[in-house]
């Protein structure tokens, strides 16, 4: 038996339109076969209307412990460099390199911080 929320990720969809289309909250890997094997109309449709900017699902893994999620990503999350647990010490993240510049957005997933290091503008 798998969750809805994993069936959602398997067929490449938000959870909110599982919910939509009855996807049951449980369902059999059989049942999960059948989804994929002969698709419903609205999950053809939601292939084809993809563009391709942003994926439904990223997986985030911890740069530190390799704790891991799968996350819808959000409008505003930037191309991170990694990503770490919220609770590690400072030490415990990778070091910046030289000539970088290091932003750190809170709140990515469950439990993440977002780190993303560019290299500073030459004056």
């Amino acid at each position: 038996m798998i969750t809805r929320r994993e069936a959602a990720q398997i067929l490449d969809i938000p959870l909110e339109m599982a919910h939509r289309h009855n996807i049951p909250s449980r369902l059999s890997d059989a049942e999960l076969g059948e989804l994929l094997d002969n698709p419903p109309q609205w999950l053809v449709q939601s292939k084809a209307n993809r563009t391709g900017k942003r994926p439904v699902w990223v997986q985030l893994t911890c740069a530190v412990c390799g704790f891991s999620e799968a996350a819808r990503p959000k409008k505003w999350w930037p191309d991170f460099s990694y990503v770490c647990c919220a609770h590690h010490a400072p030490y415990e993240i990778p070091a910046l390199g030289a000539g970088l510049v290091r932003s750190e957005y809170e709140g990515v997933g469950s439990r993440f911080v977002g780190i993303v290091d560019v290299a500073v503008p030459e004056a």
